[in-house]
Order: structure tokens, then C-alpha cells, then sequence
């Protein structure tokens, strides 16, 4: 994939898959020590230990439709490649964390990409509860909590459209504050 947010809304569309009802997104870029991590970690149905060695395999998959996986193969293979590290951790009835680190400045190391459209993405699906999310670079950190939104929308659905465009040019800002000088 072009961009980690990709590889991010590819591993959340696999926590929806599994009735995650919270999922929470950890982005860290600490430039001093050369180092990206993400961790995303969701409270779905978990897997026991051998579909979960199964699930970095290309030629698995749990949907009926298409019986290739590349997803979490091709991250893993990503973080590897920029001298980082895949971890998977999972339990049944208790969720699953996925962690990788990469080498920030590995020159093959693609981009974070649009953040804040994959946010949005997640946001609008329909199917997910709570979405929590930390991105910090150096020690400039931004930081989003649907249930803070939800508390102050009451009932006033996400999706409607002034909301819509509060919550994307909010996300944006977030993002773009992390590197303004």
C-alpha cells in the first residue's frame, strides 16, 4: 500500500469484521530516536494462537468471498523491510493488538498519509462505537475520542453533514498541528 493510513483502516476494517465495539489507534513518532510505532488495538472477538499465526499468512483469510489476506502480510512484510518489527497479540473474547515499528527515516518507508480521511472513513461506517486516537510527534501530541464527541453531539448524529465538515476540518487541524512551526 501507498500510505500507512491505508494499512491502518485495512487492520480497523478487520477489528469491525470481528464486532469490535472499541478500537483504538496509537501513532508515535519520536524523530529523535528514528522510530515510528502504531498499535492498533481493539476489543473484538479475538483469535486463539494459531489462527493468529495463520493471519499473517497472504493465502488465508476468514471471508467466504476472497480467500487471499494480504493485509496484515503486507504490513508485517512492510515494517520488516524498514528495519522494524510486526507483533500480533490476540485473545479470544478479549481483542487483538496489531504493533509495527518502523525505521522512521528508512528511505523505503512510505508515508503516514491523510490521516484525517482515514479517520473520517472509520467514523462514517456505521458499525463502529468508540474510536479512540493518539498521534504524537516529539512532544506534540493530538488526541480524539468519539465519546467525547458523542457527549457533546448528544443526539445529532456523526454523520450529519454540518458535522460532518466540523469533524473533518477538526481532524485536519489536529494532524496539521503536529508539524506546524
Amino acid at each position: 500500500m501507498r500510505e500507512l493510513s491505508l494499512h491502518i483502516l485495512d487492520v480497523v476494517e478487520n477489528s469491525l469484521a470481528a464486532r469490535a465495539t472499541r478500537i483504538n489507534i496509537e501513532i508515535v513518532e519520536r524523530l529523535e530516536e528514528d522510530q515510528l510505532a502504531i498499535t492498533i488495538e481493539d476489543n473484538g472477538v479475538g483469535m486463539d494462537r494459531e489462527m493468529a499465526i495463520r493471519s499473517v499468512n497472504p493465502f488465508f483469510s476468514t471471508r467466504s468471498t476472497r480467500r487471499i489476506g494480504l493485509g496484515l502480510p503486507l504490513l508485517k512484510a512492510a515494517a520488516e523491510h524498514c528495519n522494524g518489527q510486526f507483533h500480533l497479540e490476540s485473545e479470544p473474547g478479549k481483542g487483538t493488538t496489531v504493533s509495527v515499528q518502523f525505521q522512521h527515516s528508512h528511505i523505503d518507508r512510505v508515508p503516514i498519509g491523510n490521516m484525517a480521511d482515514t479517520l473520517m472513513s472509520i467514523l462514517l461506517s456505521d458499525r463502529l462505537m468508540s474510536l479512540g486516537y493518539v498521534h504524537s510527534v516529539g512532544d506534540r501530541c493530538f488526541e480524539f475520542d468519539t465519546d467525547d464527541i458523542k457527549q457533546m453531539l448528544e443526539d445529532v448524529p456523526v454523520s450529519h453533514p454540518l458535522v460532518r465538515e466540523w469533524l473533518f476540518a477538526y481532524l485536519s487541524e489536529g494532524e496539521n498541528s503536529l508539524w506546524d512551526n
